[in-house]
């Protein structure tokens, strides 16, 4: 058997089910890696060593009473730290929420603690989710594992990099504007963002409370079906939860459809190239990597079909419009009064809060939340907010426009592979990287970054699938059969060993 951190996830179910390894091995062996790897690579802010080994030894003990809770049970993944989790500091990597303790946890956790998960600590991400490099953490950056001097994406870079850098088999993350997709993308691994309203957001701090969606990230679409079947379902407790069943994520990998064959298991699919996603702006390698896996579905059987998403470019105002709006909202409860950091001195009430939220938020939470309250604020609501709104609803008809030809769309997850850390000094430019993930984001459309290659300096790229909505299955079979023909998703990185 490889080394246990060179498994799947899939892989390490089916060492735990055939009893060739045990949950408090496979934890331990994680804690050690962790301790190892991590100062170099920034992933983990807490690690839940003695949670954790008391949950795995709590599953071999259900495995061996034969009351194993399915094939998560005894598996150790970790939490992107804007989910809140019992036992465990929830920061959203931000000073305004240093220490905090939740007293229950989210959704997403509960579910996937309730299949037998062992949660094995909360890692890095963007201060309350907001960037794309996991830059703006108030505890340091995470590094990306193929190239330590440069960004891993954001904002779930930590879960990205816990998964990259073989620390864990599988995280959770949350894709607001891309943040499972892009980081997925720079760091070699898969990664979903299902549809809006498929996985609760109770308990996940909210950023943009209309595009906000948790989601898996791991090696292979195996084993994001495996965390994407616990993860989903209605949740009363979230009015953006949607009662829609919960296909088998798992079946789907291998279902065939009509006509197709073991050689051809796409056949019949239709795969939309809109052309905004191949023009100016878009590295070379990054061209050349989507069209040899464009070239790969079409050997599997699949027919490329010319599509065009004519408002792609509209999307970066739209989204820095209404995100920022929606974030003023939601950070508004941040105020020093009910919990999370306070102001050491001040003179009144106003005192306290502007001194509580200067002290506690950093540079880019400020920057979004002064964007949100201007564009919400008398005067411009209607210039900006509401024609956003508009300009939305317009990007989404485009996305049905295509889906009447086509049943996925690929291209691109980003313009280009990571960038050096530091580099990027111009938040304008930092927005433009998200011109392919915007979109699907704000039509509330499932989407998946699937490793194709590399680029520039051997890093990582990743090919973009969205699909309509509610089919993350049909994404993750596509997925799944390009990476039976492809070995990309199994490469690791040399430097961590």
């Amino acid at each position: 058997m490889s080394a246990l951190h060179d498994l799947t996830l899939a892989q390490q179910s089916q060492a735990l089910a055939t009893g060739q390894t045990t949950s408090v091995a496979l934890t331990q062996h994680a804690l050690d890696r962790i301790a190892t790897c991590n100062g170099q690579l920034g992933a983990f802010l807490h690690v839940n060593t003695e949670g954790a080994l008391a949950d795995a030894a709590a599953a071999d003990a259900r495995r061996a009473a034969g009351q194993s809770r399915g094939p998560l049970d005894g598996v150790p993944i970790a939490h992107k730290d804007i989910f809140v989790t019992q036992g465990q500091p929830t920061t959203a990597a931000s000073k305004m929420l240093k220490g905090y303790m939740s007293p229950f946890d989210a959704t997403v956790v509960a579910r996937l603690k309730a299949a037998g998960t062992v949660s094995i600590g909360k890692v890095n991400c963007d201060e309350f989710a907001m960037g794309g490099a996991t830059e703006n953490s108030a505890y340091g950056v995470a590094r990306n594992p193929w190239m330590l001097a440069q960004i891993a994406g954001g904002s779930s870079g930590g879960s990205a990099v816990a998964v990259s850098g073989r620390l864990v088999s599988g995280a959770t993350g949350s894709d607001t504007g891309g943040s499972i997709r892009q980081p997925a993308a720079l760091t070699g691994i898969t990664g979903i963002k299902p549809t809006y309203g498929r996985c609760s957001r109770f308990g996940m701090i909210a950023f943009a409370s209309s595009l906000d969606q948790a989601g898996p990230m791991a090696r292979t679409a195996e084993d994001c079906a495996l965390l994407l079947q616990a993860m989903s379902g209605f949740d009363e407790r979230d009015a953006t939860s949607a009662q829609q069943p919960v296909p088998d994520f798992v079946g789907a990998l291998t279902d065939m459809r009509v006509g197709a064959t073991a050689e051809k298991p796409l056949q019949g699919l239709r795969v939309g190239v809109p052309k905004e996603f191949f023009g100016d702006g878009v590295s070379a390698d990054v061209l050349t990597t989507n069209r040899a896996a464009l070239a790969q579905l079409e050997s599997l059987g699949a027919t490329l079909v010319d599509i065009s998403l004519p408002r792609t470019e509209l999307s970066i105002p739209v989204y820095y419009i209404i995100a920022p709006a929606e974030a003023s909202s939601n950070l508004s409860r941040f105020d020093g009064v009910k919990f999370g950091h306070r102001a050491a001195k001040y003179s009144d009430l106003n005192d306290m809060y502007r001194k509580t939220r200067a002290e506690g938020f950093g540079p880019e939470v400020k920057r979004r939340i002064m964007i949100g309250t201007y564009v919400l604020s008398h005067g411009y609501y209607d210039a900006y907010y509401l024609q956003a709104q508009k300009l939305r609803r317009m990007i989404a008809d485009d996305f049905q426009t295509a889906f009447q030809v086509c049943d996925v769309i690929a291209g691109p997850v980003a313009p280009t592979v990571a960038r050096p850390i530091g580099s990027s000094t111009d938040p304008v430019q930092e927005y433009l990287a998200d011109i392919f993930t915007l979109p699907a984001s704000l039509a509330g459309l499932p989407g998946m970054s699937v490793p194709c290659g590399f680029g520039e300096h051997g890093l990582p790229v990743g090919l973009q699938l969205i699909g309509n909505y509610w089919q993350e299955a049909q994404l993750l079979h596509t997925a799944h059969a390009f990476q039976q023909a492809t070995d990309w998703h199994l490469r690791a990185p040399a430097a961590l060993g």
